[in-house]
């Protein structure tokens, strides 16, 4: 069974109206509109993904849905959304009533969508600043600009309505950054589907089998355990494929002796998982395959063991990148002093990207990596990936002349960490990242066979 998003429970949607509502001044207002649906072609639609941000505050994951949020002690919701139709709903199923919709979130008026443009003006003229991200909702947006020309006219005069539009993330973003445990559970669930796709995947690895097979035994695990489907487009990478970070072409066919480097996530409600793995496709590294692998994963531990609480985003990649010179140095890739080459950032062609990022209801969740010019401070509540790589693409070996026994190869071992009162907990070391570890859970040597013609 394909499982829709978890209701938001009820105590914790109020909590985060109000959380909301205290957040934006007296006068103040929000304007949070559902996702459309997204035309692929002609009359054929992506399917639909609910809007992140509406979802958080209040649940909800109705296409076009608009919610209206009012500074002050009482959040006093206003609600606009599509009827019942039941010519519509023949063709697309059933749709929520409007009206206990509006009851379940305590909305103080629900609307139609067709009168948004008539009465969201005159909704704003109270405001002195409305949040709403500009750019990103058409149908919305007209409504929200006809009010600021209707205040820029009467303003002068009357000494009221807005003046200025401000993106709904400067709140957002820092509340949505710590996770409550209702979310940490989410998040829980989908990682362990991502984690049994994962071991599924490796009965599939040999050579000769495409990327596309790969692919479709994750992507169908996911489904079949009850995630609605891969969190972002899913990498997997054979060969020199590896080395291009967001590789997502997946037509390749794996040859012996070679690695294949997965990222892959699956949701659960709308929550992410973020994990990325490097194997042999064999079952067995080459000399030159360990040696490189050892050097990411060493970074990789020395990272996610960095996670604590007052600890910066900047000092766990700081970790990171210093494990993976002192390897370059130790491969021969680099000479010179460690210091140094860090200081030089000489590691760059090899380790191009940042160790981590935020991970929630967006694979790329949001929150500033730093504030007022210093790198952020990690604290309980926060998830973030530790991701370290190495990718040794031609370009990058040329006139590097000890890079020469990897050229073509990437790695990448990601994790996904929580941060906890007194540490972390990286919920996804159950899937091994080592050399010697990967090697036992893939079987022994020579226990892969060769895809079928």
């Amino acid at each position: 069974m394909i499982t829709q998003p978890d209701p938001l429970p009820d105590d914790l949607r109020d909590e985060r109206l109000a959380r909301v509502s205290a957040a934006l001044g007296p006068r103040d207002v929000m304007v949070l509109p559902g996702a459309p649906h997204r035309l692929r072609s002609r009359d054929t639609e992506y399917p639909h993904r609910p809007d992140s941000e509406l979802y958080w505050v209040t649940g909800l994951t109705e296409p076009d849905a608009v919610v209206v949020i009012r500074g002050g002690d009482e959040p006093v919701p206003a609600l606009f959304m599509h009827p019942r139709d039941p010519e519509a709903e023949l063709w697309a199923g059933a749709r929520p009533d409007p009206e206990e919709t509006g009851r379940t979130l305590g909305a103080a008026a629900v609307h139609g969508l067709g009168e948004l443009h008539d009465l969201l003006p005159g909704i704003l003229d109270g405001a002195d600043t409305v949040y709403f991200r500009l750019g990103s909702h058409p149908d919305v947006e007209p409504a929200v600009v006809a009010a600021l020309r209707r205040a820029r006219r009467r303003g002068p005069r009357r000494g009221t309505g807005p003046r200025g539009v401000v993106d709904p993330g400067e709140i957002l973003d820092e509340l949505r950054l710590r996770k409550d445990p209702w979310e940490v559970a989410q998040i829980r669930r989908a990682v362990a589907v991502t984690l049994q796709a994962f071991r599924e995947m490796a009965d599939a690895l040999r050579p000769g089998v495409p990327e596309w097979e790969l692919q479709a035994v994750l992507e169908g695990c996911f489904r079949r355990l009850g995630s609605a489907g891969p969190a972002y487009e899913t990498i997997v990478g054979t060969g020199a494929n590896a080395c291009t970070l967001h590789y997502v072409r997946n037509d390749r066919v794996a040859g012996p002796g070679e690695m294949v480097l997965v990222d892959a996530g699956a949701t659960w409600g709308l929550y992410a998982a973020d994990v990325t793995r490097t194997w042999p496709v064999d079952g067995t590294w080459t000399p030159d395959q360990r040696e490189l692998v050892g050097v990411v994963d060493a970074a990789r531990g020395a990272a996610v063991e960095r996670v604590a609480p007052g600890v910066t985003v900047a000092e766990v990649h700081d970790t990171a990148v210093r494990v993976l010179t002192e390897g370059l140095v130790g491969l021969g890739v680099l000479a010179g002093s460690v210091d140094e080459l860090v200081e030089e950032e000489a590691y760059r062609p090899f380790f191009p990207h940042q160790t981590s990022h935020w991970l929630g209801l967006d694979v790329h969740d949001p929150g500033d990596y730093a504030r007022d010019g210093r790198s952020r401070v990690l604290e309980p509540g926060m998830v973030l990936t530790i991701e370290p790589g190495l990718y040794l693409p031609g370009v990058a070996v040329a006139g590097h002349p000890g890079a020469a026994p990897f050229r073509d190869m990437g790695v990448r071992l990601e994790d996904d960490v929580l941060v906890t009162p007194d540490g972390h907990e990286n919920l996804t070391a159950a899937l091994a990242t080592g050399p010697d570890a990967v090697e036992g859970e893939l079987g022994a040597p020579g226990a892969r066979r060769s895809a079928s013609p």
